[in-house]
């Protein structure tokens, strides 16, 4: 899935940035700015009928990244299953 399918308020974790053409300045700016592998994320606001930008949470940080660059953003939502065993 990509960051820019993401629900809004649904953790994902990431798997990687793709490149969109070589070279790609958003890609490399995106990695620097801590969209790196196995980093949690969440999708915490959009705009008004599906326009940019979105509004992304990665710690305690928040961008503001258009629909186009949180495409490059390849993430999985971390289905692992609740720890049940007792205190």
């Amino acid at each position: 899935m990509r960051l820019n399918e993401l629900p809004r308020g649904m953790e994902a974790i990431i798997d990687r940035v793709e490149e969109a053409g070589q070279p790609d300045p958003v890609a490399g700016r995106l990695r620097e700015l801590g969209f790196v592998p196995d980093e949690p994320v969440c999708v915490v606001a959009t705009a008004p009928m599906g326009g940019d930008p979105i509004a992304v949470r990665i710690g305690f940080t928040r961008f503001a990244l258009r629909r186009d660059e949180a495409a490059r953003v390849i993430v999985h939502v971390d289905k692992a299953p609740l720890d049940k065993t007792p205190s």
